[in-house]
């Protein structure tokens, strides 16, 4: 990294926009390549909501990649079986068997990945910037940032943007944001059990609306359910007494964290990438959380990205398009995660006694073996 003689402007070769998840990984496995990166992050702090969580095979295969992987495995907690039930008849069970998924709340791995990326290259990290601007010149990219006339903030080979589902980046590519279906509305919490089922994932498919609970690292297990439609708020007693109509599970209030209500919604970009810039994670595709893909998706898009970028680094002046290919496979991978997701938020929809009757029976079916295999493969990402 450099400033332009008498400017203050930054200079790098890749700049990411986002200090989520997924840029802080693209940013790391530019920076063992020894590729100069700059990240630039509006907020000033790192975010503390536990939000996604699951970490599929693939995921962890990337964090892997980026020399994370053993401190991840040693915070998160595993999940290796899966059980599904209903009106409290156990309809079939899947196991993970050798790739479990992790559970690590996204604040956590992102802990792990601002360190990691510290290692690498110390100062990399830009907090407390707003990129405001962005002009793909042909031959360099130019970040801005400031209000009104935007000031000259960083010029590079490369631009990601990483910034999230309401990302400024797509805007500046005149991406459009492309409706999918598969919608929900859902809450979740945070408690401990008396009797925990420890390393298992729990899917109650009742009639009223799924009911879902999963472990956490500490012996915590977050529940998650759907709702008939958002409410303004949710209060923790009248999310315990929603489980315990569901389910007869009774929730300690005095161990139950705050709820928290979610949009469950589907998007894509179109294109995932434009000249010299390209879309990583959330501004790129919004996936539903539900079946926990989104998160991991977008760790596959920086792998991909990593390769794309040291393809274009080694070519004839690093091409006229050199995020095509990336562009047109990710999309394809995005594609395919939505109407994965779909399936998972319709098996967890409010149902008639014929629909639920109908839904358990497809439930049980999925379960039998040979399928089941078939399923957790599905569950776990393999192939996006």
């Amino acid at each position: 990294m450099s400033r332009t003689a008498g400017t203050g402007v930054a200079s790098c070769t890749v700049a990411v926009v986002g200090a989520g998840a997924v840029g802080l990984l693209l940013a790391c496995l530019l920076a063992q390549r020894g590729i100069p990166v700059l990240v630039f992050e509006r907020r000033s702090e790192r975010a503390r909501r536990a939000r996604a969580f699951g970490i599929h095979p693939p995921g962890l295969a990337a964090l892997e990649s980026a020399g994370v992987g053993p401190a991840v495995r040693q915070a998160a907690a595993f999940i290796r079986l899966g059980v599904a039930s209903s009106g409290g008849r156990e309809l079939g069970t899947v196991s993970f068997g050798s790739r479990p998924i992790l559970s690590l709340p996204q604040d956590r791995t992102e802990a792990i990945l601002q360190e990691r990326l510290e290692q690498l290259a110390p100062g990399a990290l830009r907090r407390g910037v707003e990129v405001t601007g962005l002009r793909d010149d042909g031959d360099r990219v130019q970040l801005l940032a400031g209000d009104g006339a935007a000031q000259p903030l960083c010029t590079a080979v490369f631009a990601v943007g990483a910034d999230g589902v309401r990302s400024t980046v797509r805007g500046f590519l005149g991406a459009e944001w492309l409706r999918r279906w598969g919608s929900g509305e859902y809450a979740m919490a945070d408690t401990r059990l008396p009797h925990d089922p420890g390393e298992v994932a729990v899917l109650r498919l009742e009639r009223d609306g799924i009911v879902e609970s999963f472990p956490l690292p500490g012996g915590v297990r977050r529940w998650a359910v759907r709702l008939p439609a958002r409410p303004e708020s949710l209060a923790a007693a009248e999310f315990a007494s929603i489980v315990e109509q569901r389910t007869a599970v009774r929730l300690d209030l005095g161990l139950l964290s705050a709820p928290s209500v979610f949009s469950a919604r589907q998007h894509l970009a179109r294109p995932f990438a434009r000249g010299r810039v390209a879309l990583a994670g959330d501004a790129a595709h919004e996936i539903s959380p539900i079946g926990g893909q989104g998160m991991n998706l977008g760790w596959l898009d920086a792998l991909n990205l990593d390769k794309a970028i040291a393809e274009a680094l080694a070519g004839p002046e690093h091409g006229a398009e050199p995020f095509a290919r990336y562009a047109a496979q990710r999309a394809a991978a995005a594609a395919r995660a939505t109407r994965r997701a779909a399936f998972n938020m319709a098996m967890g929809a409010p149902l008639s006694r014929a629909g639920l009757l109908a839904r358990n029976a497809l439930a049980h079916a999925l379960a039998v073996p040979g399928v089941r295999g078939a399923l957790a493969s599905a569950f776990t990402m393999r192939g996006l």
